[in-house]
């Protein structure tokens, strides 16, 4: 199964001693299914400041992983309760950077659903903010069309 959608997201980063940074976006993107395993992915734009940059997320069981490929490489794994490390590539330079998942929610189906993540990040070991991000993915007009051929 593969199949164009609407995809909404809106984030929130806050970080210390500076105003929350809120974003929202809608663009169109792929949904496909593996098995059990549901397979998200958008190119970004400029407007995200990372242009060029394909950014995919696998949803398995109770674990998401954000995939980003392009001009800024990197890859989260976001389980409830644990702390992954990751590596985050950038223009300027690689950084080791912790993710601390304190909510996950992951709902997808064949038609769509929702994904939440809030989490904390460390860089070099120390708390360095919080992030909040939810997806809500719906199927495109015209993929309801094809549906009913």
């Amino acid at each position: 199964m593969e199949k164009d959608v609407v995809i909404s997201i809106k984030g929130m980063q806050k970080y210390e001693g500076m105003a929350p940074d809120i974003t929202e976006l809608v663009t169109k993107g792929r949904l496909s299914r593996e098995g059990e395993s549901y397979i998200l992915s958008y190119q970004e734009s400029e407007l995200t400041g990372l242009g060029g940059t394909l950014t995919t997320f696998q949803v398995e069981g109770g674990q998401v992983t954000l995939l980003r490929v392009g001009e800024f490489n990197s890859q989260m794994v976001f389980q409830e309760g644990r702390r992954h490390l990751s590596m985050y590539n950038t223009p300027y330079g690689a950084m080791s950077v912790g993710v601390h998942t304190r909510h996950l929610l992951a709902q997808l189906s064949d038609q769509g659903g929702d994904i939440e993540v809030d989490y904390a990040i460390e860089v070099d070991h120390a708390l360095a903010g919080r992030s909040i991000f939810r997806i809500s993915v719906k199927e495109t007009e015209e993929g309801l069309g094809s549906l009913k051929q």
